[in-house]
């Protein structure tokens, strides 16, 4: 019985940004636990070699062009989604970027591009899904936020801003859909190194002087967010939703502190 909690044979979960990074890391996560895969990316060219991967475990796999900055781009991918399965069980919305800058050097644009991919889209990505989940009576979304859904840093203001909304949001969206039986729940990374920060993880005294600062007293790896990617998506949260699941090895527990700018 325990077992069946965590196994997602049958399920069909769709991964956006999944070219790349946690955004991988998470559908290997899923398709190890039995899901067949909907991959999207900007270009889908770029999900070809990890679709044979996935295939090669064994499960089912499609990629399909998504910007979740486009409206018409959403809509086609949570159509052409259903149509290539004829269900959708699990949403993970990990697409997102960022530009790191001081506040006051932060342009209109820099905002309209940070919020525009990382919130408004990822609410759009899952309105979309949901659509076709409400009809079944059953649904899972895993908005990816981030530590700074809680804590603030120095050059992060419109990501914080947009991982900040992310929480809210899944909250809103819980007690929107649960009477559908969709969960919406937040799985928040802490300090990973992703396409997006790898050049800070080259200054070795700053990945130092941030471990220092992490109870567990190292930074996150791809691995340590895989139970939880799950546990999210399978029975085994089956009454849990609108919350935030910080996998960040403790550091939101103490007063946010500025970390140095790496030299690199």
């Amino acid at each position: 019985m325990t077992s069946n909690l965590f196994d997602l044979t049958g399920r069909v979960a769709i991964v956006t940004g999944a070219s790349r990074g946690l955004g991988q890391q998470f559908a290997r996560s899923l398709a190890n636990a039995g899901a067949d895969l909907v991959l999207t990316s900007r270009k889908r060219e770029h999900l070809a070699d990890f679709q044979t991967e996935i295939e090669k475990l064994g499960r089912r796999a499609v990629s399909l062009d998504l910007d979740v900055r486009d409206e018409l781009s959403i809509e086609r991918m949570a159509a052409s989604a259903e149509r290539a399965y004829g269900r959708l069980d699990i949403l993970v919305n990990n697409a997102g970027m960022n530009i790191r800058k001081p506040a006051l050097e932060v342009t209109w644009e820099d905002w309209n591009a940070i919020l525009d991919t990382n919130l408004r889209g990822s609410f759009f990505v899952a309105q979309a899904v949901a659509r076709h989940m409400v009809s079944r009576g059953y649904g899972r979304i895993i908005n990816i936020g981030s530590v700074t859904s809680v804590a603030g840093y120095a050059g992060l203001a419109p990501y914080t801003a947009s991982r900040g909304g992310i929480r809210q949001l899944t909250m809103s969206l819980a007690d929107d859909w649960g009477k559908h039986g969709i969960t919406v729940n937040c799985l928040a990374p802490g300090w990973f190194r992703t396409d997006q920060n790898k050049v800070m993880y080259e200054d070795k005294e700053w990945v130092e002087y941030l471990s220092d600062r992490i109870p567990l007293k190292r930074p996150g790896q791809s691995g340590d967010l895989d139970s939880a990617i799950i546990f999210l998506a399978a029975e085994s949260s089956r009454y849990i939703t609108g919350q935030t699941l910080l996998v960040d090895g403790g550091i939101s527990t103490g007063a946010v502190r500025a970390l140095p700018k790496p030299r690199t």
